[in-house]
């Protein structure tokens, strides 16, 4: 099964777009005074959206068809398609073209093969000086996560960064924390979660 049908599959099954942003683009994101963004891995588009809606101008990734017709429909639907622009690339063998002030990898895991590292290093690249690159990964085993693997590691931000491995003088860290939050699943369960947070700067030159 190729990577476009394995998320084709699973977006097909999704009957509304755009419903919410993930929590810690929203607390990160919030302050910041909008520019340009990169959505990697888009998916339903909640993270497209609200960035649309608070003045950001977004290009939305993801190598699902399915996925990039439901978004583009939708934000031209709520009135955001001027502010949104939506590709399919397959991470493996293209990245969008431009520079951004803001890039979004959030909970960018595949159970398929994905050189991760290479495509947030290469990623990084298209910050303009001052941009952010925000990381948001699964820390912990939720009762509706697809891996149900007691033993599985979670790689922490630290060793993230260390297998991205930018020059930390040109992209430094600023934050690289697990904190813990409640999260509902998409049956509507509940379930306490933890959250890996990388957060790396370019710096201004």
């Amino acid at each position: 099964m190729s990577t476009e049908t394995f998320w084709n599959d699973l977006y097909r099954t999704r009957r509304t777009w755009g419903e919410r942003p993930n929590p810690l683009l929203a607390e990160i994101a919030g302050p910041l005074t909008p520019g340009t963004a990169l959505d990697l891995g888009c998916g339903g588009g909640g993270d497209t959206v609200w960035l649309a809606g608070r003045g950001w101008q977004v290009t939305a990734v993801d190598v699902s068809g399915t996925a990039v017709d439901g978004v583009r429909a939708h934000v031209t639907e709520i009135g955001l398609g001027d502010r949104v622009t939506v590709e399919r690339h397959d991470l493996s063998e293209s990245l969008p073209a431009g520079t951004f002030d803001l890039i979004s990898a959030q909970y960018l895991h595949t159970p398929l093969e994905l050189d991760r590292a290479r495509v947030l290093r290469d990623a990084a690249r298209s910050l303009r000086p001052g941009g952010l690159l925000l990381i948001v990964d699964h820390g912990s085993i939720a009762p509706w996560s697809w891996n149900q693997d007691p033993d599985t590691h979670f790689p922490t931000p630290t060793e993230v960064a260390a297998e991205i491995g930018l020059d930390p003088g040109a992209w430094p860290v600023l934050r690289a924390d697990m904190p813990r939050r409640q999260a509902t699943g998409p049956g509507g369960q509940t379930a306490t979660v933890t959250d890996n947070v990388l957060l790396i700067r370019r710096a201004d030159r």
